[in-house]
């Protein structure tokens, strides 16, 4: 068996898993393994009660790797997240106690309740995964998966992430509606047990970092690197956007390209990967101007705009 056949076969496992909990969601399935593929950070925003800490919780059971949950809130403190230093009496010195943060899935749970300073904690984890207490720095053990879920802004107690945040996200997805047939296999499912109580892990840890590994390995043709550099260009001199995608999106639309050309069994990207991953991978990192607001203009009708203009390289 080729690497990248293995690779497939344990991302459609692992999919398979999630699938038995979050109905008819598929491609928003398919977009967390991707960001675990390629160890990338997920945050999933949508209004509450469509399965997001579900899917969450779902995509932590089926990984055999170690769980924890922070439930963010208004009085949360960053050391609730990382950790603090606690003086020993008996010894005369501090010693690091860890925070929930040392762990391999980390669900941040309605990330937007908590205050900025809070939310600030998880910069350094997320980018450099590392903590830094009191001057000395605790590294976190491999795989390092945030997935975060959040509320719409528009509700009540909530707090906008900073761009400094939101850039860490390697992908912004949504959930939506199930149709009246996905919602009644939902109910069918849950009559007498809640299936997440039947989710088992599928892949180990070493899998993970395999697959990771493996994902990196994936061809992607210098056209379309060029192709991707283009599309994050567009953002930053684009007339409705007083921020657009920093070079770090570029990294996540060649990373995501990766991960999907592995999920469908490819060892080559193609340009029908870079289109579609574009519009999770970019909206959330892009500030609209308020000219924009006022045309009824999003983040999203700009990415396809762009998507529109820029020619796709032919690869052979």
């Amino acid at each position: 068996m080729s690497d990248v056949t293995w690779t497939t076969e344990r991302a459609r496992t692992l999919i398979e898993a999630i699938e038995s909990v979050i109905v008819g969601k598929r491609q928003t399935v398919e977009l967390v393994v991707i960001g675990v593929l390629c160890n990338g950070h997920v945050l999933i925003e949508d209004i509450p009660g469509v399965g997001k800490t579900m899917l969450a919780k779902a995509l932590a059971a089926a990984l055999g790797a170690e769980y924890r949950r922070i439930q963010f809130t208004p009085d949360l403190l960053p050391a609730d997240v990382t950790g603090t230093s606690i003086f020993n009496q008996k010894t005369g010195e501090f010693t690091f106690r860890s925070g929930p943060v040392f762990t391999n899935v980390l669900l941040a749970d309605e990330i937007n309740r908590a205050t900025p300073k809070t939310q600030s904690s998880l910069l350094e984890c997320m980018e450099e995964f590392q903590v830094t207490v009191d001057g000395s720095t605790h590294k976190l053990e491999p795989p390092f998966f945030v997935i975060a879920t959040e509320n719409p802004i528009e509700y009540r107690g909530t707090y906008p992430l900073p761009e400094a945040q939101l850039d860490r996200f390697l992908m912004r997805i949504n959930i939506g509606y199930p149709s009246p047939e996905e919602e009644v296999v939902v109910l069918d499912r849950q009559v007498k047990e809640h299936p997440i109580h039947s989710v088992r892990a599928v892949v180990s840890k070493d899998d993970v970092l395999r697959m990771q590994q493996l994902a990196k390995e994936v061809h992607i043709d210098p056209s379309l690197k060029q192709y991707m550099v283009e599309l994050v260009s567009r953002t930053r001199g684009h007339p409705l956007l007083t921020l657009g995608a920093s070079p770090r999106a570029s990294l996540g639309l060649m990373r995501t390209g990766q991960a999907r050309a592995a999920l469908e069994g490819r060892d080559f990207v193609l340009p029908d990967d870079i289109k579609a991953l574009a519009p999770s991978v970019l909206c959330h990192r892009l500030l609209l101007r308020p000219e924009a607001r006022a045309r009824e203009t999003s983040a999203a009708l700009i990415v396809a705009d762009i998507l529109d203009e820029v020619p796709v390289p032919v690869v052979e």
